[in-house]
């Protein structure tokens, strides 16, 4: 390997670390923030379309639930393991210098995933039960619950349409209907963003450096010619 590309491989394993280390710093800080400060429940207005609502959840991302103890237990396991996956798959991909875009994607899947991780094995923990209290970091009579089985804690509210369907149409007709309806956390959002940003730019991510000023030259080459 020659200084330049060892070069390149260094920042771009400084540029994966500051986006995994900086949505981490983010999510975390906005979740001990609302844990300790909010009851489950409660929520504040930004916008009348954008809500701080502070829930939790035992199970996957946007509040979905996953199958009791058990579940919970299996699904924590998954997660470290598929996490494990993600960020031997993000270094490999510094290895081969590949597209910085293609970094960026997984390094927020991984922070992401990571994210979620710290609450579900290690919340049950560090915090105190917050049903009829406000959850203490580090209480000296010891968490809510055992390792793995904490609640990820969800806040992001964006109930951006509020309507009723149509009265003709079929099954729910005049029920209520919101989109949003589902209460996230930046550790999700993180997840999402790179999944999009990877699905849309999946061709271009695919290209290493040295493909792309090949490809870039090619042009030049031919009006040259």
């Amino acid at each position: 390997m020659d200084s330049t590309t060892e070069g390149f491989h260094k920042k771009k394993f400084r540029f994966a670390a500051l986006i995994v280390f900086s949505v981490l710093l983010i999510d975390q800080s906005i979740k001990i923030w609302i844990k300790t400060n909010m009851f489950p429940g409660e929520e504040f207005k930004i916008f009348n379309w954008f809500i701080i609502h502070f829930t939790e959840n035992n199970g996957m991302a946007f509040g979905f639930e996953f199958g009791g103890t058990a579940g919970k237990t299996f699904l924590s396991i998954f997660r470290i393991l598929a996490s494990l996956g993600i960020g031997y798959y993000l270094v490999s991909l510094i290895k081969r210098n590949a597209h910085i875009g293609l970094i960026l994607c997984f390094s927020l899947i991984f922070a992401g995933a990571i994210g979620n991780i710290i609450d579900s094995a290690f919340y049950g923990v560090i915090f105190s039960d917050d049903v009829n209290n406000l959850a203490k970091l580090f209480p000296p009579e010891g968490g809510y619950s055992g390792f793995l089985h904490g609640r990820v804690v969800d806040m992001l509210y964006f109930p951006l349409i509020n309507s009723h369907f149509p009265s003709w149409f079929p099954f729910v007709g005049g029920e209520f209907f919101q989109f949003f309806r589902p209460i996230f956390n930046i550790a999700d959002s993180s997840i999402t963003i790179g999944v999009i940003l990877f699905i849309l730019f999946q061709k271009k991510f695919s290209l290493t450096e040295k493909e792309i000023k090949h490809a870039e030259k090619e042009p030049e080459e031919s009006t040259t010619a």
